[in-house]
């Protein structure tokens, strides 16, 4: 694929181009587009990734936004999109498409991927200051993948406001599920915990204490946050990285760059020993949610995961009169502190139509085992009946 102005898919009765990357956009433009409700599509937090060197071909994350622009020249619409030459970081999974379609003779890579990376975050796709331009960039994403001979494109973690475009385009829809904490106007964290059986009252209050015994908390935003601050996370994040995917995603820089560009929406924890730090919680502020990000410890304390990531978590979002909390991918463990099912959406363009039909049947027989699953995760949640 190529980049720049000189691949131009036709999208009706407008043009679309492939830009140099994401950094290289406006970055008020680009963010007239994103809006300010999630910082993820920011062009703050995408170029980081890229500028960084965590999000780029050489990582199998070769960036291609595929942009619209107005007639007056400035950038109509945008789709943060990158060409895959795997399916790491992404925490919707296809290995077992990209499989079956390699087995039948076709290559799977490069694949065309319309996500944030490493970030398992809902979040709004079609990146456009008039919705009315949403078929459009779709259409652009489908000339794309079809002038280019690629297995496929995916929309990965889509704001269900959008799903309909996407739906209404003919792509196949995806459910999955995650684990989300609501602000049900709660003043403070025992007002919560009102909200809870007397039995996990009991369990999260011992939980905390243990956690938190000999240790201080530390939340730091903005120019709080120092390079040694991220030097120490840098170390925890690393661990977790090595432990889970076996090479961290990110760069040490990204977290520089993201202190830098975005710290104001930034809010690390850090749990102190005698002044030195020995875990730490990387969220970031929304304009209604705190998203979870990334944890890690160099010291193995017991609940100390359950506190930095979840229940000062919760605190930090009735202090700021946040809506949610939304604490990553999967962790059913999630449910007993309080974070409840949610539905997550991705779509997926498919262009060959035996693979597509294989994929549908696919999806219509996962689509009724989450739909059970949710509803007995309903079951188990630690809220008071009645």
């Amino acid at each position: 694929m190529s980049e720049g102005n000189s691949d131009q898919p036709e999208a009706g009765a407008v043009t679309a181009r492939i830009g140099n990357g994401i950094a290289a956009f406006d970055a008020v433009q680009w963010d007239a587009c994103a809006g300010d409700a999630n910082p993820f599509v920011s062009h703050a937090f995408l170029s980081a990734l890229e500028k960084s060197g965590s999000a780029v071909a050489g990582t199998g994350w070769q960036p291609v936004p595929i942009a619209i622009d107005a007639t007056d020249g400035t950038l109509a619409g945008v789709l943060p999109a990158y060409a895959k030459s795997h399916s790491q970081g992404e925490y919707i999974f296809d290995h077992a498409w990209a499989d079956a379609w390699e087995r039948a003779g076709g290559n799977y890579y490069p694949k065309l991927l319309i996500a944030v990376p490493f970030s398992p975050v809902p979040g709004p796709r079609l990146l456009a200051r008039d919705a009315a331009l949403a078929p459009a960039l779709i259409a652009a994403a489908e000339v794309l993948v079809d002038n280019n001979n690629l297995s496929s494109a995916h929309a990965n973690f889509v704001d269900e406001d959008q799903l309909d475009v996407f739906r209404d385009a003919g792509w196949l829809i995806r459910e999955g599920t995650q684990f989300h904490w609501t602000n049900n106007g709660y003043a403070s964290f025992d007002d919560f915990l009102a909200a809870l059986t007397s039995r996990k009252r009991k369990a999260i209050r011992k939980e905390r204490a243990a956690a938190v015994e000999g240790l201080e908390i530390a939340h730091l935003t903005g120019a709080e946050i120092t390079e040694a601050h991220w030097d120490s996370f840098w170390q925890f994040y690393q661990d977790t990285g090595a432990r889970k995917w076996g090479t961290p995603y990110l760069t040490r820089s990204f977290f520089t760059l993201l202190g830098q560009t975005m710290g104001d929406k930034v809010l690390l924890m850090l749990a102190l020993r005698d002044g030195r730090p020995i875990a730490g919680a990387l969220n970031i502020i929304g304009a209604d949610t705190l998203y979870g990000r990334y944890w890690g410890c160099s010291e193995d304390v017991p609940c100390l995961h359950f506190e930095l990531c979840y229940y000062q978590a919760i605190d930090a979002a009735i202090l700021r009169g946040l809506s949610r909390v939304e604490a990553g991918a999967q962790g059913e463990h999630k449910l007993a502190r309080g974070y409840g099912p949610v539905a997550t959406w991705s779509a997926h363009y498919i262009p060959n139509p035996g693979f597509r039909a294989a994929i549908s049947e696919f999806l219509d027989r996962e689509r009724r085992a989450v739909a059970g699953n949710a509803a007995f995760l309903e079951t188990m949640t630690p809220f008071r009946k009645g």
